[in-house]
C-alpha cells in the first residue's frame, strides 16, 4: 500500500517523502555530534581521574556541569524553535558546542573544564527539542515512533565514537586533545544541519493530533505528564548511572581492564542505538501505547540492576552482559518516550512541550551523577548505586501504572 501511494503521488511529494529521510539522517548526525564529548566522558572516566586526581563524586560533576544549564536553558530552546524554527536555532546551538569545548582545550585543569561544560550545556539546549521537532514535523504519526527512534539513536551513537575514539585520544595525546576532538566534531555536526535542514513547505495537518484529541480531557492530560515525567525521569538516571559508573564497576569490581571496560561500554551504546529504533518502531504499532513500551523498558532496568547487585554482578561475563543489557532498554526507552511527548504536545506548540518534558529531566541529570558518585566514595562500593536506582525505577513505575488506570 505504500509502495502504492508513492507510486501514484505528485512529484512534490516524492520529493517530500524522499527529503524527510535526508533531514532524519542531519538531525541524527548533529544529535551525534553535539553529544559526543559529553557522551563519551565515562569512556575516559579512569583517565580523567588519574590525570585530574578526581573523586567519583568530582567525576560526576563533569557531567552535571554540561547539564546544568539546560535546566532553563531547554525551556527558552523551545520558544525559539516554535518562533524561529529549527535550523539556524540548532546550528548555532552546536555551534556554541563546539567553541566551549575548543576552549575548554586550554584550561590548565579541573576548573577550567567545568566552566567549559557549563558553556557547553547552553549549545546543547537547543539539540534535543530542535532535532525532535524537525523530525516531528517531517513524520506523519504512523511512522514518526520509529523515525523519533533513528534520531534518538544519535545519542548513544556518538556515545559509541567517542567510546572507541577518546580513550585512544586521551592515552597519546592527554585529556585537553580530548575536548578538541569533541569541538571538531561538534563544528561538522552544526555545519552539517545548517546546509541540509529545511523546514517542510506547509504546516503537517496531523501535527498535535492526539494533543487535538485529549484537548477536552484536561485532567487527563495532567495524568498523562506526570506519567511521562516519571518514567522520564527514572529512566535518565539511570541511562546517566550507567553512562558515568559502568566502567569504574567493571574495572574496580570485575578486575577488568579500562580498555575493556570501555569496549563494554562501547557495546551497551551501539544496544542502546538499536533499542531506540527497536522499541520506538515497535510503538508505531503497539495496541496499547508508547506508554507500555517505555514500562517495559523499566521492568528491563529493574532486572539488569538487581543483578549487579548480587555476586554473580561481580563476575565479569555476567556483568558485561548486564551493561549492555541494560544498554538497549535503559538507553533504549527515549524513542517511544519522546515519539509519546511530540504527539501530546498542542498544536505549533511542539517545541515548547519537549523543552518542558526534557527540563524535567535535567533535573535527575544535574543532580544524580554527583549523587552517584558521593554514594561509591562513601560506601566504597557501587552495589547501593544499583539498589538505589533499581529501588527509584521500582516506585516510579508503580506510580505510572496506577495514575494511568486512574485515566482510563
Amino acid at each position: 500500500m505504500a509502495r502504492r501511494t508513492t507510486r501514484h503521488a505528485s512529484p512534490q511529494t516524492r520529493d517530500r517523502m524522499r527529503y524527510r529521510w535526508i533531514v532524519l539522517g542531519v538531525a541524527t548526525a548533529t544529535q551525534a555530534a553535539a553529544a559526543f564529548f559529553v557522551s563519551g566522558i565515562g569512556a575516559i572516566s579512569v583517565h580523567l581521574q588519574r590525570s585530574l586526581d578526581l573523586t567519583t563524586a568530582q567525576l560526576g560533576l563533569l557531567v552535571t556541569a554540561a547539564q546544568l544549564v539546560p535546566l532553563a536553558g531547554l525551556l527558552v530552546a523551545g520558544g525559539l524553535l516554535d518562533r524561529y524554527g529549527e535550523r539556524w536555532v540548532v546550528a548555532i546551538g552546536a555551534g556554541v558546542v563546539a567553541v566551549a569545548l575548543a576552549a575548554g582545550s586550554l584550561s590548565p585543569g579541573y576548573a577550567g573544564l567545568l566552566v567549559a561544560l557549563l558553556v557547553v550545556g547552553a549549545g546543547y539546549s537547543t539539540i534535543q527539542p530542535g532535532g525532535s521537532r524537525s523530525v516531528a514535523s517531517w513524520f506523519a504519526s504512523s511512522r514518526r515512533g520509529v523515525a523519533m527512534g533513528i534520531r534518538q539513536a544519535g545519542l548513544p551513537l556518538g556515545a559509541a565514537l567517542a567510546s572507541s575514539l577518546l580513550p585512544l585520544v586521551a592515552v597519546r595525546y592527554g585529556w585537553r586533545a580530548t575536548l578538541l576532538t569533541g569541538a571538531i566534531v561538534a563544528t561538522v555536526g552544526a555545519g552539517l544541519f545548517a546546509c541540509a535542514y529545511r523546514r517542510p513547505p506547509a504546516p503537517r495537518s496531523t501535527a498535535g493530533g492526539m494533543a487535538a484529541q485529549v484537548r477536552d480531557r484536561p485532567r487527563t492530560v495532567r495524568r498523562s505528564t506526570l506519567t511521562v515525567i516519571l518514567s522520564g525521569t527514572s529512566l535518565i538516571s539511570v541511562q546517566y548511572g550507567v553512562s558515568i559508573l559502568a566502567v569504574l564497576h567493571l574495572h574496580d569490581t570485575c578486575s577488568l581492564g579500562t580498555e575493556q571496560a570501555a569496549l563494554v561500554l562501547l557495546a551497551s551504546q551501539v544496544a542502546g542505538a538499536a533499542g531506540r529504533i527497536c522499541l520506538a518502531a515497535w510503538s508505531d504499532r503497539s495496541t496499547r501505547g508508547r506508554h507500555a513500551i517505555v514500562w517495559l523498558c523499566m521492568i528491563a532496568v529493574i532486572i539488569g540492576l538487581a543483578v549487579l547487585t548480587t555476586p554473580a554482578g561481580h563476575e565479569p561475563v555476567v556483568a558485561a552482559g548486564t551493561v549492555v543489557w541494560l544498554g538497549f532498554f535503559g538507553f533504549g526507552w527515549y524513542g517511544p518516550w519522546v515519539a509519546h511527548v511530540a504527539e501530546t504536545a498542542p498544536p505549533h506548540r511542539t517545541g515548547l512541550t519537549l523543552g518542558l518534558a526534557m527540563s524535567a529531566n535535567q533535573i535527575a541529570v544535574v543532580t544524580v551523577p554527583p549523587g552517584l558518585g558521593l554514594l561509591v566514595d562513601l560506601t566504597g562500593s557501587y552495589t547501593p548505586v544499583w539498589a538505589s536506582l533499581s529501588l527509584l525505577v521500582v516506585v516510579a513505575l508503580a506510580l505510572s501504572v496506577g495514575l494511568q488506570r486512574r485515566a482510563s
